[in-house]
């Protein structure tokens, strides 16, 4: 366990005898059921500033803070750690914000654009949408792998944009070039199938809603790169796969981050390690978390409540960033 900066001092995770590789810890923390409580959900739609459309559920607390919660790469609101986090945040009497991104959940066909680790705008949008629903109170964003890096993009380069008071990123993929080479290489390979197929899905589904006239000239046996050059950078607005990848790795912008910041990241990680973090300079504003194991949001533990040490870390987080925040709730 490596710490670095003020903040939470956490356990460290201790792996059952049957989760201790990246793999194992990776993919049976995705299989393993979790039973948690569902908050009261509002359903709300958001009109983003190029006309798209995503859905968001927002649950009215009492605590002073709201918490914002994006999910991975072909997820959505209802994914596991989705609906953990929001149980965990209810339960503490926080108002809470699950955010669908474009094309994700209730907001399939809603979006003619998809989602890419750079929508920092649309993170922007959620924000201020959430500052006026919640007006003076504290505003702390959990983003979890291709969130958290747009949301560590939006506080550490596009610090123009409206953004939350604190925020914990669990696994960000900080280098996108070197991240999308793991993912294709190797046994990686299971997770970039996995990717390609809810990608995939979620470009036919804008076909048959007829938000796009047809769908791409993708190569045979395409992986997550050949995805993101013949469709993310063009229908993001950059020039190439590797414009892309280079604009939207937030590992350049780590060091301008003021914001309170928790890093939870792992050693074991297949495709987004925490060295590709520890080669950045941190923001005085991060307190970079490194587990030795955990895999890719797994982080399955033989102590922790349920076998999930990731909840336990994102219960200190939330504590201790919102003592740093103080009470603004008025």
């Amino acid at each position: 366990m490596t710490e670095a900066g003020p903040g939470p001092v956490l356990p460290p995770l201790r792996p059952p005898w049957w989760a201790r590789g990246p793999h194992a810890q990776t993919i049976l923390a995705h299989l393993k059921p979790s039973r948690c409580a569902t908050p009261p959900w509002q359903s709300l739609a958001l009109r983003l500033p190029d006309q798209d459309v995503i859905k968001l559920r927002v649950a009215r607390g009492r605590s002073g803070t709201v918490v914002y919660l994006f999910h991975g790469l072909g997820g959505d609101a209802d994914a596991d750690y989705m609906r953990r986090a929001a149980a965990l945040a209810w339960s503490k009497g926080h108002s809470v914000v699950a955010v669908n991104h474009r094309g994700a959940g209730e907001g399939r066909g809603a979006a003619a654009k998809p989602y890419h680790s750079g929508s920092t705008l649309d993170l922007s949008t959620v924000f201020l949408m959430g500052q006026g629903l919640f007006p003076g109170q504290r505003h702390i964003a959990i983003g979890f792998s291709i969130s958290a890096n747009m949301l560590l993009l939006l506080l550490g380069r596009d610090q123009h944009l409206t953004a939350p008071d604190a925020a914990i990123a669990v696994n960000p993929p900080v280098d996108l070039e070197a991240c999308s080479r793991r993912l294709t290489s190797g046994s990686n390979k299971v997770y970039d199938l996995r990717f390609m197929r809810m990608l995939k899905r979620q470009v036919r589904e804008r076909v048959d809603f007829g938000l796009i006239p047809a769908f791409p000239d993708f190569p045979r046996f395409a992986d997550l790169r050949d995805f993101d050059a013949a469709y993310t950078a063009p229908q993001g607005g950059f020039t190439s796969r590797e414009d892309y990848y280079a604009r939207c790795s937030t590992g350049p912008y780590l060091g301008n981050i003021e914001t309170p910041t928790l890093l939870i990241t792992s050693r074991d990680d297949p495709f987004a390690p925490a060295s590709d973090v520890e080669s950045c300079a941190p923001g005085p504003g991060i307190m970079l978390h490194v587990e030795a194991k955990g895999g890719h949001m797994g982080y399955l533990d033989r102590v922790a409540p349920g076998g999930r040490w990731l909840d336990l870390a994102l219960e200190h987080g939330l504590e201790n960033l919102s003592a740093q925040l103080g009470d603004q709730s008025r």
